[in-house]
């Protein structure tokens, strides 16, 4: 199966359960942010599942992989994250701060996963 398949596959499962919780949220008239909170999340979740296919490219490097999903994360998690009106976005540093709690937040998260299933697993 190639790439674009596999990612297409992991990312619509999550996307068609997000969008189909924003879908009833709308019908039991919540809250429209907590609506458009629900979505973003998806498309975030949808985001990273999809790109998690390029960990499975052969013959490229751990670092070239991490590459290529960071710019993935940078195209569509971030914007996610600038457009769902969970940070304060008034001046340039703000920002910066939300670029900074993005790279922290993916560090962290790229650690773990290293950890995870680049050590632990493969013992």
């Amino acid at each position: 199966m190639d790439l674009l398949k596999q990612a297409l596959i992991r990312g619509i499962i999550p996307f068609a359960i997000m969008t189909g919780i924003s879908l009833i949220m709308v019908s039991q008239g919540m809250d429209g942010f907590q609506i458009k909170s629900t979505f973003i999340t998806g498309l975030i979740v949808t985001s990273v599942a999809a790109a998690s296919v390029i960990y499975d490219v052969e013959g490229w490097s751990l670092l070239k992989q991490s590459a290529v999903h960071f710019l993935i994360m940078l195209a569509t998690v971030l914007p996610c994250l600038v457009a769902s009106g969970w940070f304060a976005l008034e001046t340039p540093v703000d920002f910066l701060k939300l670029f900074g709690i993005f790279i922290a937040t993916g560090l962290v998260l790229w650690t773990v996963g290293y950890v995870i299933f680049g050590k632990l697993i493969k013992k």
